[in-house]
C-alpha cells in the first residue's frame, strides 16, 4: 500500500521563504519537490516525495522550518514512521508522497496597514 499523505498546516513564517526553506530541507534529507506554490492569500502548497526511509528526517525538517501540522498531519505522519521502523527492510526503499497545504499568517504581510499606518502594538 503507498503512503500517500494530504496534510494541512498553519505557519508564521512569510510564504517564499518558507517554501525555499522547506525545498531545501526536504532536498537535504533525499526527498524531491515535485511542485510547490503560493497564493496571494498566503496559502504555500508543496507536493513532494521521499523513500520511506527517510521519514523521521522529513518529519523533522518539516516541523524544524516552523511548520505547524494539525493534530491529524501529526497522527499520520507519526503512523508513517512507527510503520517504516517496524518494517524498515521491507518496505524502507518504497516511495512515500506528501501533499502540505500550509496556511501562513497573513496579518505579518497585512500588518503595516493597520488602521493610521501603525504596526499593532505586539509587532513593533
Amino acid at each position: 500500500m503507498p503512503w500517500a499523505l494530504e496534510i494541512q498546516a498553519v505557519s508564521s513564517v512569510e510564504p517564499s521563504n518558507l517554501v525555499r526553506m522547506l525545498s531545501g530541507a526536504i532536498l537535504g534529507c533525499g526527498g524531491w519537490v515535485l511542485t510547490r506554490s503560493t497564493t496571494d492569500s498566503g496559502r504555500v502548497s508543496i507536493l513532494f516525495e521521499f523513500e520511506r526511509a527517510a521519514c523521521v528526517e522529513i518529519y523533522t525538517a518539516v516541523i524544524a522550518c516552523g511548520v505547524e501540522l494539525t493534530r491529524n498531519g501529526h497522527i499520520r505522519m507519526t503512523e508513517l514512521c512507527h510503520c517504516t521502523r517496524n518494517q524498515l527492510s521491507e518496505c524502507g526503499a518504497q516511495i512515500a508522497s506528501i501533499e502540505l497545504e500550509i496556511q501562513t499568517s497573513p496579518l505579518k504581510i497585512a500588518g503595516s496597514s493597520a488602521p493610521g499606518g501603525n504596526l499593532p502594538e505586539q509587532t513593533r
